[in-house]
């Protein structure tokens, strides 16, 4: 029996609009754990999640540490994690619980009237997804309300686990709430690199291997730089070599990919000298960690790009996406201007005529 039953208050919990006893919600804990860690009872509740206070205490034989408490409660949440990541041993497991942004928006649909519902919940989504990560209101909001109830995504509290040194192990909704399981691989990153505006900016790999600040509109959630690799492990790549089923970009973010409309910043990019008007994409190191070797030692001798060669080429698949690059940097070093003119062209008419499109 899992450490569940310690559990004396609250007697219920809130799934799915009604209210069910914590056997229930037990019987799911123990079966979701034991299925992906192995173990079950020997699981710490950590209780107090709030911040700053002492370190949560683990007991000898413990293998891991749920977490109760919804993470929209808490409110540092990555320092409620980072705690929880220094008590633990590598390799240890830590669970827990947060209603995404999608089930929320659920919820309250079913919950009012649709005449009221809607309004209800735009009204909703500013004030407790949008107030609490713009600057001007970001203080106010935190003073009023501790942090508590905010609106969180799926992929931002996926993300901050793994920023907070954790991989993930799996994730199961259950009613308007979603459990995760992570496990510890090594100590937070302890940075503050996700940021929550529109412009994002995005490490990725230049000229002689040097890493530069690309700048795009933000077209996925928060935190989701921090998932490429546990994204491209789950979901691998689709036609065109994006990530398929890319549950990390938004809705709007799908309209800006396909107009080019987040690229626009990039030409601060071309204007610095970071990149070049035609040239290979600027890839981050996990995409970059997938090309083979004498393909990166090339890539690195040229400058990025705005219009990639894929434009012109057209390729399906990463090998081909890998083989376009390498005869356009050949070409390129041989004659790069004759060379830069020819793609340009051929991507402009694909761009025109084939409706060439990003996803």
């Amino acid at each position: 029996m899992g450490l569940i039953s310690e559990l004396k208050k609250p007697s219920t919990i809130d799934l799915q609009g009604r209210t069910t006893h914590l056997n229930g919600l037990q019987r799911f804990v123990d079966e979701f754990l034991t299925s992906h860690t192995g173990y079950s009872s020997e699981f710490y509740l950590q209780s107090d999640h709030r911040y700053p206070s002492e370190q949560p205490l683990m007991r000898k034989g413990d293998v891991g540490m749920l977490c109760f408490e919804r993470l929209n409660n808490v409110q540092f949440v990555n320092k409620y994690l980072e705690r929880i990541n220094v008590a633990l041993e590598v390799g240890g497991y830590c669970m827990v619980r947060v209603e995404t942004k999608d089930s929320r928006r659920v919820r309250i649909i079913k919950k009012f009237p649709k005449i009221i519902s809607r309004p209800y919940y735009a009204m909703d989504f500013v004030l407790k997804r949008l107030f609490p990560k713009w600057g001007p209101t970001k203080k106010i909001y935190f003073w009023l309300t501790k942090g508590k109830n905010r609106v969180i995504s799926l992929t931002e509290a996926l993300g901050r686990l793994v920023s907070c040194g954790f991989d993930i192990v799996a994730y199961q909704r259950v009613g308007y709430d979603t459990f995760i399981i992570g496990q510890k691989v090594r100590d937070p990153h302890y940075d503050m690199e996700a940021t929550f505006g529109m412009l994002v900016y995005l490490n990725r790999i230049g000229l002689q291997g040097k890493e530069f600040v690309v700048y795009k509109l933000r077209t996925m959630y928060p935190y989701s730089e921090y998932l490429q690799a546990y994204i491209f492990k789950k979901n691998n790549l689709q036609h065109g070599g994006k990530i398929k089923d890319d549950f990390r970009i938004t809705g709007y973010g799908r309209i800006f990919r396909k107009l080019w409309i987040d690229e626009l910043p990039m030409i601060y990019n071309w204007l610095k000298g970071d990149m070049k008007l035609v040239g290979v994409r600027p890839l981050s190191k996990q995409y970059y960690s997938l090309y083979p070797e004498d393909v990166k030692k090339l890539r690195i001798r040229v400058k990025p790009g705005l219009v990639p060669p894929f434009y012109a080429d057209m390729p399906g698949t990463l090998e081909e996406i890998v083989e376009s690059e390498r005869v356009y940097i050949q070409s390129y070093l041989k004659a790069p201007l004759r060379t830069d003119i020819r793609y340009f062209f051929r991507a402009l008419r694909n761009i025109i005529f084939k409706k060439a499109r990003s996803k």
